[in-house]
């Protein structure tokens, strides 16, 4: 198929919008069979559970075009299971699993012309999403849903390089203990606005949240996991009830294990060793990794061995190998790239 006189080296990550969506809604107790649509707006009432009570919970994800000139999604069923749990949390109809995953295929087949060349650095940018779409004036749970997916193209998110980040340590909480922080729910993001933008203004890129319950532990940031590798080349990531399990960060564990030979550990991570930790990276769909150099905890510089100019040496190897195996430059373990026929 023809690609679209797109100008990929120069997109951002923002919305483009594309030919088609996929769309399917909840009524009567059961879906219905979904379809593409040309239409990219939304109505619903103003009364809808969505905007009254933030019903809403989405997942993002990426389509690649590979090396070998195939468009591949990568691992899908983990975004289909994990918004089947978000789903459950926030009492809305699960969408099923095998159901989600054909519908990204079908979108992101519909908008072949929009994934972006081998060797641009661009993606397509997968969003599916649901809401509660009937009128809700009582605090309960809406009666009917819409399903969506959506695809945008975006950009390389290192421009002119890989930049490492100086993040903060925020007075702010995430997620409360038994809360909503191990979902991927609209509300948990906007709770992070105003965190994020307040850091932004103090000159910081990030936030580092700590648990809610002690602040003696190390969380995530607003949209991303940590990872850190010890002095002797461990890779450590947070373990904790409160944080999103990242498909990234899961895939990281494994590649450094399975493909790098490195020891890999999940395991509570309390803020005073991570100035004993030689490299630190926030994983995620957007960038795979981003190297922090820094962070400032209330004055307090604590400086990486890694350093402010690049990745250190085990995060590069990590991202490397990783998106080796998305662009299908090195062997994918079984059932990680789902392609798109």
């Amino acid at each position: 198929m023809e690609k679209k006189n797109i100008d990929w080296s120069n997109l951002g990550f923002g919305y483009v919008k594309t030919d088609y969506r996929f769309v399917s809604d909840f009524k009567d107790g059961k879906w219905d069979e979904g379809k593409l649509t040309e239409d990219d707006k939304v109505v619903i009432n103003e009364c809808a559970g969505v905007l009254q009570y933030a019903q809403t919970v989405f997942e993002g994800m990426k389509a690649y075009t590979t090396q070998d000139g195939r468009i591949v999604t990568f691992r899908p069923d983990l975004n289909a299971s994990r918004m089947a749990d978000s789903a459950r949390r926030l009492e809305m109809p699960v969408f099923p699993e095998e159901r989600f995953i054909d519908a990204v295929v079908q979108t992101v087949k519909a908008n072949a012309a929009y994934v972006p060349p081998y060797g641009s650095g661009a993606t397509l940018y997968i969003r599916p999403y649901m809401f509660g779409s009937n009128p809700v004036i009582g605090v309960k749970p809406a009666d009917e849903y819409q399903f969506r997916v959506f695809t945008t193209p975006v950009g390389p998110y290192f421009k002119g390089g890989v930049k490492p980040l100086t993040i903060r340590v925020s007075d702010f909480d995430r997620a409360a203990p038994h809360g909503t922080g191990h979902i991927k729910a609209g509300l948990n993001y906007a709770m992070s606005l105003h965190a994020i933008v307040d850091a932004h203004n103090q000159g910081f890129d990030e936030n580092m949240y700590l648990d809610a319950g002690t602040r003696t532990k190390v969380e995530e940031t607003g949209g991303a996991n940590f990872l850190f590798v010890t002095k002797d080349g461990k890779v450590v990531t947070p373990k904790s009830d409160s944080i999103l399990p990242s498909i990234t960060r899961r895939s990281l564990m494994y590649v450094a294990k399975e493909y790098l030979g490195l020891e890999a550990e999940e395991r509570e991570v309390y803020f005073d060793e991570v100035k004993d930790f030689a490299e630190c990276g926030l994983c995620g769909t957007a960038a795979v990794i981003s190297p922090v150099g820094k962070i400032i905890d209330h004055g307090k510089e604590i400086c990486f061995p890694s350093g402010m100019n690049t990745m250190g040496p085990v995060t590069q190897k990590l991202y490397d190998t990783l998106t080796g195996i998305q662009m299908g430059r090195l062997e994918a373990p079984e059932g990680w790239l789902k392609i798109i026929e």
